[in-house]
């Protein structure tokens, strides 16, 4: 089989567009495109951490500016057409891909890993009491299970215990997530959230397998075999070494490889490899990333394409901290220029940037200057800040830049 050579250029410019981050990919407005994107990327990581818009939020927007978070509730709880359940880490999935996930979910009925043996022995008798709520009572959240008043809490009153019973339920597939109250899931029954025409019919290992290829090799255009396993995690490592070997030799995918890497073969998709390594540079536009953006969660990937080094430093002890507690990749055209620590001052309406850099090896343009002038005030918006605030930059000089751009 022969391989085919890409340059790196050339690998960033797949990667970017199957992530559609380059302004090439055209979806509809409102919530049919915010659907589509979803779709392509395969799962959209939710995450708690609010210091800016909740990741999730962030990576829908970035891709699709006229976002709302009212559109992707529609998605989820009145249209059910996306789900939450474990993709890459706790997601929200495209209801067409449900049947994928069952022998997931099967596999809680059994555990075999420490920690969960651990919660089901603790708290697994819980579970028939919790769920008998939710059937006579429908959808409830982690909060209806607080105490009474005046009660002492006990083993069922707990907080704890009920809400690990309630996840316990959600990770075996008998509740699934209806929607959310103030960002709190909201549990119900699954035949009652669940659509008729979602098809249920548990797949063979063959067709897991390719399933998880594709659905990988769709959102990042080319990947090794380790990025297309860490696409979506809890899976059978050997589904995926059985299907990339399937359908390599029927062709379905090819291998690639990068001039001058020395990592071994990726692969992509046959029926697209044309119309990606025809890609052309294009006018660069700016994107503010979330630490969990679908580009950039897989850091080695992102280290071996982008040539630039990042890590989350928010569960980093403070003192060990070298760019901040938050802090949020700069994508320009098809580089990773900068950084940026920041923060929504939703009392003051301000959008605070604690530290701002740019790598050593960027140089910047007036078209960066304008872009980024315009981003940030769309990305002031998009956090409910009326005004930005800037406290420090590295080098020093670039607070007079910023400062000038944002007072345009």
């Amino acid at each position: 089989m022969t391989t085919v050579t890409i340059s790196k250029a050339q690998a960033r410019r797949i990667a970017l567009n199957a992530q559609l981050l380059d302004g090439r990919t055209k979806f509809p407005r409102g919530k049919e495109g915010i659907a589509k994107v979803i779709e392509t990327l395969g799962y959209i990581q939710i995450d708690t951490i609010s210091v800016v818009e909740r990741a999730h939020h962030h990576t829908l927007w970035n891709r699709r500016p006229d976002y709302t978070e009212k559109a992707l509730d529609t998605l989820q709880s009145r249209e059910r057409r996306i789900f939450e359940y474990w993709g890459h880490a706790a997601s929200y999935l495209p209801m067409h891909d449900y049947r994928y996930y069952i022998k997931r979910m099967k596999a809680f009925h059994d555990p075999h890993e420490k920690w969960e043996k651990q919660r089901f022995e603790k708290y697994g008798h819980l579970m028939p009491q919790v769920k008998e709520r939710i059937v006579n009572e429908g959808p409830l959240g982690s909060k209806d299970f607080n105490p009474p008043e005046n009660n002492k809490k006990g083993t069922w009153w707990d907080w704890r215990p009920a809400k690990v019973a309630l996840e316990m339920l959600y990770w075996r597939g008998e509740l699934m997530i209806t929607g959310r109250r103030n960002f709190h899931r909201l549990y119900d029954l699954t035949e009652r959230v669940l659509p008729d025409w979602v098809d249920t019919t548990e797949p063979s290992d063959e067709e897991q397998g390719q399933f998880l290829v594709r659905r990988a090799l769709n959102a990042y255009g080319i990947a090794t075999d380790t990025e297309i396993k860490n696409h979506l995690f809890g899976f059978n490592k050997k589904s995926y070494d059985d299907a990339i070997a399937t359908m390599a030799d029927s062709g379905e995918i090819l291998p690639v490889q990068i001039a001058g890497e020395k990592n071994g073969k990726q692969y992509i998709l046959a029926d697209r490899l044309e119309a990606l390594t025809k890609l052309r540079r294009k006018k660069p536009q700016l994107s503010i990333l979330s630490p969990f953006d679908n580009l950039i969660i897989q850091r080695d990937r992102t280290k071996r394409l982008f040539d630039f080094e990042y890590t989350i430093e928010c569960y980093v002890p403070a003192p060990k901290r070298v760019y901040g507690y938050f802090v949020l990749p700069i994508l320009w055209g098809e580089s990773l220029i900068g950084r940026m620590d920041a923060k929504a001052d939703r009392k003051a309406n301000r959008l605070i940037i604690r530290k701002f850099y740019l790598e050593e090896t960027f140089t910047s343009t007036d078209d960066f200057w304008d872009a980024l002038s315009a981003t940030l005030k769309d990305y002031c918006s998009f956090n409910g800040c009326e005004t930005l605030k800037v406290e420090s930059t590295q080098p020093s000089s670039l607070k007079r830049s910023i400062a000038s751009i944002i007072s345009k």
